[in-house]
Order: structure tokens, then C-alpha cells, then sequence
């Protein structure tokens, strides 16, 4: 059992608060403790609100947003976040309830975030991609009384307006606000900007999956009682001492991602580049500065050339990415590449899905050939579920090669690896389930669905893991190597392919952009992989330079995919998770066995 005396030892525990500190700045942390103190102990307010009140203003002109070339001060944030938590109370909304948000990447995003938290509620972030019955479905498994949207959403909501079993109130950014919503503008034009009832708690609620159907909504607003209840029951029999330790153990990640050094000449701050869509659990990690009091530059849609000329221009030392995006930057002319000055990036953080190992190095390749002095990719494995689990920076793969391979050290959180076959853990080495204990998943409810819940953990020796559904195994340094996922596996003739391992090599091939191994029914050998290619543009190639290529490049067997299809793209969410569902319902129409 980890206890919160071993992880306060750590040198990473140390490291991320310094971090943190170093962010918060030492003239600014004195003026905040003090107007927080007198705001907390004279006037009685909650002491997260008056710390985030106090900060705010005491930041005052630096900027906090930057959105499509427009900023606004943390001074004016303030003022708007705090008229639209009053704005909330107004309209009836008790602390402690759900208002949930369906918007774009945009500056109000963070203004509804940091309204809710200031006011003691949580905010359910919708996908903008969901059809109407799924937004219906989302936000009643949340029971929000209230939805934030934009006019753009518009005939979405009002299609299905009447099916939403407890909301109130539909709020609308834009100017087109038909009769019988409400302007979020005048809303908060008619509120006061005051430190609103209520008490402060991170706001920011998820919604899981998504690729394997209609997304379930999880507790995250409800881990507070996971730290503080009497019984261990709720923690599934950990102790708060583990509890804690393990909360340690996340924070703890970010000194790993060097957060206390990412510190722009000029501003002194952390600048975090945004290019995925706010409503993803991953994205938080370039939310994270900004409660930092640094500077946030979302993107309304991800554009590869756009991303690295804001990386110039924003003076971007910290960002957070899916593998997808890194390699469409990859894929850009070499004349494009060469027009931008990336010196100023210190973090690249990736996650979301399996990043190959060549791009992990091109990308260092590139960002060293554009002025930048060191090696700048970094990852972590994690879920929404789990938070992090392992983390990989520089120094791993510098030490070790190999380590590209990886998904990094298990840093954040416990993992170790399940055989089920022996049902016995796995030794260093050998594949299994990967099993996790963080305080997010020995939390976790799954609104509405409890046999989903229940699914989810495992019983070993008396204690409770977490199951991802991951196959991978752990080296003697404790770096994970993730082969596949549980649902993917393919079986084929009673041998078990890993589709990552034949995505990976095929992905090598100069000509071809993305690649999802699924699978397809055979009759003789139950499953059999079959290969969904997207070429890069302008590129041909036939299913028989493919396997060629397969076969050169090591693969055969079992191993060589048996069918080879070329799609102009492949599915895949904004966060870079492949849909593959859609891809194999072609071959399995009709088939009965689909496990």
C-alpha cells in the first residue's frame, strides 16, 4: 500500500510544487496570499474563491486568452466569469448542480469553466460531433439544469429541446438568440461581478468513449467525496492516506513536463497552444496553465501550418497533442517546415492514442532544426477514467532508445500488468491486462450504468484494479509498452495479433499517411486483420507494394493483413482516437460472431 509519507519523499513531488510555484511568481503569490487571507478570514468567503478572485485581479492586463487574434485580460475574465456565476444563481441554479456546455474551442469556454467552478457547480462538456439523440442522452445521464451553447448548435438543440429531462435554462453565445432562450451576453451584462455564493471545486466533468457508442458520463464532480469520506467503501477499501498519496502521485507528473520551466521572455508565464477540442478529458493538460495564471491560446479547429505559426508568433512553450496532429505537420512541405521559428517550445505533450516511434523523433528532428535547443516530445498513457498513468520525457529516450517505444514510466499512478490466462501478474516482460489504482478510478461511477461500472474493475488479492481494457506489458524499469486493446485483439486461427504492431510497421511506408488494422471474418480462421489505408495526397499504391512491404519490413504469417483497402480518410475524433467500429461493420454485416 503507497503512503502519502513515501510520495511527499519523492523527488518529483518536490519538483512539481516548485513548479507550480514558480508559475504563480513570487510577487504575485505574496499580494494573492494576502488579499486571499483577508478575503477568507475577514470577510468569510470560500478560501478557492478568494484565491482565484485575488489572483485574477491581481494579474490584471496579462493576458489570459487569446482567440483568433483577439485577447482578453485576466482583468476583464474575472469581471465576466464572476457576472456569469451570479448570472447562474439568478436564473435559479443551485451551487452543487450541473451546467453543462456545448461550444466550440472559444474564449467563453473558459469563462463557463471558471463560473461554474467559482460557484460551487460542475460543467458536462459536451462533444460538438454527438447527434441530437446523443446530446439528449449526455446531458440527461448528467441531469444538468442548464446548457450553454452557441447559435451555431442552434438547430440541433432545438430539435430535440423538448426531450431534455432537467434542463431549465438553454444559454446562447451569438447574436442570433431566438425567443425563448437566453442571451449569455445579457446575461452577464445584468449580473454583478461578485465573488458569487457557493464554494469553489474544479468544474471540468467527462463524458467516456464515445468510439464504441454514445459516450457515459462520469462522476469526476463527485471525487471530492472520495477524499473525505469516512468509509472506505466509496474509495473501493483504500484508505484517504492512499488515497491522498496517489493524488500526489499526479500532481507530481508535472515536474516531469518541466512545467516550472516553461517561462516566456517577456510575459514570464507558461503560453499554452490549444489545438484540440475543449470537451476532451486530455486537452485539460494544456487547460492546466491557465489556473496557473498562464496564458491560453485555444484553436477553433486544428490546422497544421496554423499551429506551428502560432507556436512562433504566441511564443508557445506548452502545449498538448494527439499523434494525428504531430504527424500532419510531419506531412507538410518541407518549404512550409522551414518558415517557422520553434525555439520557444518546451513541452510537447501527447496522448490520446498510440504515437509511433518514428514521430516522436521527427517531430524532436524538426523543432531542433527550427532554432529550437533540445528534445521537446513528451507523453503520457492515461485515461479519462485513470488520469495519468505513465510518463514519458526526453530523458527516458535519451538514456535508452528503445524507451521511444514506450508510453513512459509509470510515474503517476500504480499500474502493474494481469495475466488472466494464469490468473496470476505478469512477469517483467510478458503481456497482459495493464490494471491501474488512481484516485480518479477507484472513484468512478458511471452515471446510470452500473453493470458498466462494476465491468470495469477486478479483484486481485483482495484489492481493486482498474481494468482499461489495455494489453502491454512492463520492462525492469517500469516503462510500459501498450500492444493492444482487449476489443481489438484479433484472433486468428487461435493466435492473438496485436493490430498496433502491424499498424506501426505499415505506417512506415513513405507513401502512406494513416493506417487502422481491424478485423474481418474469415470462416476458417474465425478472424483475420484487415488493413484500411490513407495514402498522402497525390500518392498511389496497390494492395500488392503493401504486402510487399509487410513482408520486408518483418511481418508474415498470421501477421500479414489478409485484406487491404484504400479509403481517402479514415475516421477519427478530433483527439486523434480512431473510430474503428465504423471501419469493421462493413465486414461484419450480418456476420453473428463479433465479439
Amino acid at each position: 500500500m503507497i503512503t502519502t509519507k513515501e510520495v511527499l519523499r519523492l523527488k518529483q513531488t518536490r519538483g512539481a510544487g516548485l513548479g507550480f510555484a514558480k508559475q504563480l511568481g513570487f510577487k504575485n503569490g505574496i499580494i494573492t496570499l494576502a488579499k486571499t487571507l483577508y478575503l477568507s478570514k475577514v470577510k468569510g468567503i470560500n478560501p478557492g474563491q478568494a484565491f482565484f478572485s485575488s489572483y485574477w485581479e491581481t494579474l490584471g492586463d496579462r493576458e489570459a486568452v487569446i482567440f483568433e487574434g483577439k485577447s482578453i485580460s485576466f482583468k476583464t475574465f474575472r469581471d465576466r466569469a464572476l457576472r456569469l456565476a451570479n448570472g447562474l444563481t439568478d436564473l435559479g441554479i443551485p451551487t452543487g448542480t450541473r451546467v453543462a456546455e456545448l461550444l466550440p474551442n472559444c474564449t467563453e469556454w473558459f469563462e463557463v469553466n471558471l463560473a461554474t467552478a467559482m460557484s460551487g457547480r460542475s460543467m458536462p462538456m459536451l462533444n460538438w460531433h454527438l447527434k441530437p439523440h446523443e446530446i439528449v442522452a449526455c446531458v440527461n445521464k448528467a441531469e444538468a439544469l442548464a446548457l450553454i451553447t452557441d447559435d451555431s448548435f442552434l438547430d440541433a438543440i432545438d430539435a430535440v429541446k423538448d426531450q431534455f429531462d432537467t434542463v431549465k435554462h438553454i444559454i446562447v453565445l451569438g447574436d442570433n438568440v431566438p425567443e425563448g432562450y437566453i442571451s449569455y451576453e445579457k446575461l452577464i451584462e445584468s449580473s454583478p461581478a461578485t465573488i458569487p455564493v457557493g464554494t469553489f471545486g474544479m468544474s471540468a466533468t467527462f463524458y467516456s468513449g464515445g468510439t464504441t457508442g454514445t459516450p457515459k458520463f462520469m462522476n469526476s464532480d463527485e471525487m471530492g467525496d472520495v477524499l473525505s469520506a469516512d468509509s472506505d467503501d466509496i474509495r473501493r477499501g483504500a484508505t484517504k492516506d492512499e488515497i491522498k498519496a496517489l493524488t500526489l502521485l499526479q500532481a507530481g507528473a508535472f515536474h516531469w513536463y518541466e512545467i516550472g520551466n516553461c517561462r516566456d521572455k517577456t510575459t514570464k508565464n507558461i503560453r499554452s497552444l490549444i489545438p484540440g477540442p475543449l470537451y476532451h478529458a486530455g486537452v485539460q493538460i494544456g487547460v492546466l496553465p491557465f489556473f496557473l495564471g498562464g496564458t491560453v491560446v485555444p484553436m477553433k479547429k486544428f490546422s497544421a501550418e496554423e499551429f506551428l505559426r502560432l507556436i512562433q508568433d504566441q511564443r508557445i512553450n506548452w502545449t498538448f497533442v494527439a499523434p494525428t496532429m504531430l504527424e500532419r505537420v510531419l506531412a507538410l512541405p518541407k518549404e512550409t517546415l522551414a518558415k517557422y521559428d520553434l525555439s520557444t517550445m518546451n513541452s510537447i505533450i501527447c496522448a490520446a492514442a498510440p504515437c509511433p516511434p518514428d514521430v516522436k523523433r521527427e517531430i524532436n528532428a524538426l523543432f531542433r532544426r527550427q532554432g529550437n535547443k533540445k528534445d521537446v516530445f513528451m507523453e503520457y498513457y492515461g485515461a479519462s477514467e485513470t488520469g495519468l498513468v505513465s510518463v514519458l520525457v526526453p530523458l527516458d529516450y535519451q538514456e535508452d532508445d528503445n524507451r521511444y517505444n514506450s508510453v513512459g514510466k509509470t510515474r503517476a499512478a500504480q499500474c502493474q500488468i494481469y495475466d488472466l490466462e494464469k490468473q496470476a501478474w505478469a512477469e517483467t516482460g510478458q503481456e497482459g491486462r495493464v490494471l491501474i489504482r488512481s484516485p480518479m478510478a477507484l472513484g468512478l461511477q458511471y452515471k446510470g450504468d452500473k453493470e458498466k461500472t462494476q465491468e470495469a474493475f477486478m479483484e486481485i488479492d483482495g484489492i481493486t484494479w482498474y481494468d482499461d481494457g489495455l494489453i502491454g506489458y512492463l520492462d525492469q524499469d517500469d516503462f510500459l509498452y501498450l500492444t493492444s486493446r482487449a476489443k481489438e485483439m484479433i484472433i486468428c486461427g487461435g493466435v492473438n495479433l496485436y493490430p498496433n504492431e502491424i499498424e506501426n510497421v505499415i505506417k512506415q511506408h513513405p507513401q502512406i499517411f494513416d493506417v487502422a488494422v481491424i478485423r474481418a471474418p474469415d470462416n476458417d480462421l474465425g478472424e483475420i486483420p484487415a488493413a484500411v489505408i490513407q495514402l498522402k495526397k497525390g500518392e498511389t499504391l496497390d494492395s500488392e507494394a503493401v504486402l510487399q512491404f509487410c513482408k520486408d519490413e518483418g511481418l508474415y504469417g498470421f501477421k500479414l493483413p489478409k485484406i487491404i483497402e484504400f479509403k481517402d480518410e479514415l475516421p477519427r475524433q478530433l483527439s486523434g482516437k480512431l473510430i474503428k467500429r465504423e471501419l469493421e461493420e462493413k465486414y461484419w454485416e450480418g456476420v453473428k460472431s463479433h465479439g
